[in-house]
C-alpha cells in the first residue's frame, strides 16, 4: 500500500465520519529534528481550562498560532493565535500537500509523558469551519489514540507514529469522541500539531 497516496489509504471509522491516517510522511532524521526544533522554538505554556466554575492548570502545555490573531474558545477559556514560525509553515505546507486541505490555524500540544493524555471530546467549538479537516501531526513518542461513537459507544484505535499525518474530516466531530489515553509504558515527550481553519465571524 503506498501510505502517501490518499487513494490507498482507508477509513479507520466504520461509519458516520471519515479518519485517514497516512502513517509517518517524513523520515525519521527530520522528524526528530522537528520535534527538537518545536520544543526549543514554541511559545509553550500551560494549558487551562474551567471545570465547575473553577480555573484548572493542566501539566500538559499548549501553544496557538495562526495566519491572523484569530482568537479561539475551548473549555471557557479564550487564546489569541500567535504568528506562524518558520517552521509551522513548513509543516502546514507538507500538511496541505498530503492532504489537498488548507488549513489557517494550528493548536500545539506538548505531553511531557505517558501519565499526560486528554480525555474524551470532539472539536465542535464554534469557531472552526464546519466539517473542515483537521491534520494531526505527532512527534516524539508513538502514542495510541482512540475514537468512540457517540451512540453505538464502538471504539476505534490507531497508534500515532512519529512524523505521521492523521486527518480528520466530514461528520467525523458530529458523531466521534477522541482521546489520548493515559500509558503507564511511555516516559518521553510527544508533540502533536492539530492544522485546522477558523472562520472569521
Amino acid at each position: 500500500m503506498d501510505l502517501f497516496n490518499p487513494s490507498t489509504t482507508i477509513n479507520l471509522l466504520p461509519h458516520d465520519g471519515e479518519v485517514i491516517y497516512y502513517g509517518p510522511i517524513m523520515n525519521t532524521k527530520d522528524a526528530v529534528s522537528y520535534y527538537n526544533l518545536l520544543m526549543e522554538e514554541i511559545e509553550w505554556a500551560n494549558d487551562q481550562a474551567m471545570m465547575f466554575g473553577k480555573l484548572i492548570i493542566t501539566k500538559r502545555k499548549v501553544a496557538w498560532y495562526g495566519s491572523e490573531r484569530f482568537s479561539y474558545t475551548y473549555s471557557k477559556i479564550t487564546k489569541t493565535a500567535m504568528p506562524w514560525t518558520k517552521e509551522l509553515i513548513a509543516l502546514k505546507e507538507l500538511v496541505e500537500t498530503k492532504s489537498g486541505e488548507t488549513y489557517n490555524s494550528c493548536l500545539l500540544n506538548l505531553y511531557h509523558s505517558g501519565d499526560e493524555g486528554m480525555s474524551w471530546h470532539s472539536d465542535g467549538e464554534k469557531d472552526l469551519k464546519k466539517h473542515g479537516a483537521i491534520a494531526s501531526m505527532s512527534f516524539g513518542a508513538d502514542r495510541k489514540f482512540a475514537f468512540k461513537h457517540k451512540e453505538t459507544k464502538e471504539t476505534v484505535s490507531q497508534v500515532l507514529e512519529k512524523g505521521s499525518l492523521l486527518i480528520m474530516t466530514g461528520t467525523t466531530q458530529e458523531n466521534w469522541l477522541h482521546r489520548l489515553p493515559p500509558t503507564k509504558k511511555v516516559k518521553s515527550p510527544r508533540i502533536n500539531l492539530t492544522f485546522r481553519t477558523i472562520v472569521k465571524k
